[in-house]
């Protein structure tokens, strides 16, 4: 049976539920967004996830790698003391605090979490990780993935999300994407991928196949920022989900981009390869906030896809069969 490793142990992926698969809950961006790149409130995220289990969610992917971890952990003295000297985790991997934190919100609102492990993408990649090896990199994933985070009897489920920040791969962004491929080839685990803002998916891809990875174990993300029809297209035929995933709301063009990205794969034969979520990372993001927290897609972009012509079965397998198959092992 395929099965899926949460933050309370392994469930068969069948019983995960409507799965949402690129999300953050607490996370430390604040290199790029001082005023709202740390999410690192308790008492928020458990009414952020608490609306997300109310409005029919089961499983939230947590991608927060190990660099964005450092801070991101309640703090009971609600003070933010920054990250390390070196900037990042010194064990690369997640904050044993990120860890703990996020699997009691897990316990406290009964929803499933799904924990990603790897490294990100420049400008966050620690300075020292063109100095290891490769395969001293993909060991830590392997770590993760099979005993558990350093300090915790948690086991990650997913490597990820990893990638690139710009039009092109780094060198120390390639170094982390094989590192990826190699721990996928050492677990079997899905491997999700960082492409934003340039259409950059397609090299990550090249990367991570380089390395062995079949295209159907690995996620390409933020599609929906990429508003070009053929690189859909052409990742779909590559044979990768494609994730739409910063479905948070706004003004009706945009919405409606998202809407039209969707239905021109489903219109292609490739319903079967798409993925949505949010990527909550940043505070405008939350519902308490006025964002979309983590419940918008279900109840309010669903029906959008809906009245587009999808029928409910389709829009059920959007949301379970879907990320359940990209997800388990």
């Amino acid at each position: 049976m395929s099965t899926v490793m949460t933050t309370g142990g392994a469930v068969a992926a069948a019983d995960l539920g409507r799965v949402l698969p690129h999300e953050h809950v607490f996370i430390n961006e604040m290199i790029e967004d001082r005023a709202g790149g740390l999410l690192n409130d308790a008492g928020v995220a458990e009414l952020e996830l608490a609306a997300l289990v109310r409005a029919g969610g089961g499983t939230l992917v947590e991608l927060t790698t190990a660099e964005l971890t450092a801070g991101a952990a309640p703090d009971p003295r609600g003070l933010y003391g920054g990250p390390a000297a070196s900037g990042f985790p010194e064990d690369h991997t997640r904050s044993a605090a990120n860890v703990a934190a996020i699997a009691a919100l897990a316990d406290q609102t009964g929803i499933r979490i799904v924990l990603g492990t790897g490294h990100y993408r420049d400008p966050y990649l620690a300075a020292d990780l063109d100095r290891r090896s490769i395969d001293e990199t993909a060991a830590d994933i392997v770590r993760d993935l099979v005993e558990g985070f350093p300090g915790t009897d948690v086991r990650a489920g997913i490597i990820g999300e990893v990638g690139a920040d710009k039009w092109f791969v780094s060198d120390r962004e390639e170094r982390s994407i094989r590192a990826a491929g190699r721990a996928h080839l050492a677990t079997g685990a899905t491997v999700t991928t960082h492409a934003s803002k340039w259409p950059v998916g397609g090299d990550v891809l090249d990367i991570l196949q380089a390395e062995g990875v079949p295209p159907y174990r690995i996620i390409t993300g933020h599609c929906s920022t990429i508003d070009i029809p053929e690189y859909h297209l052409d990742l779909a035929r590559r044979g990768t989900w494609l994730q739409f995933d910063t479905i948070r709301g706004g003004s009706a063009p945009i919405v409606d981009r998202w809407v039209r990205q969707i239905m021109a794969l489903v219109r292609a034969g490739y319903l079967d390869r798409v993925l949505l979520s949010h990527d909550v990372c940043v505070k405008s993001h939350l519902a308490v906030n006025g964002g979309c927290g983590y419940a918008y897609l279900f109840e309010q972009f669903l029906p959008l896809l809906g009245r587009a012509g999808l029928d409910e079965g389709e829009l059920e397998q959007l949301v379970t069969s879907n990320p359940q198959r990209a997800i388990c092992n």
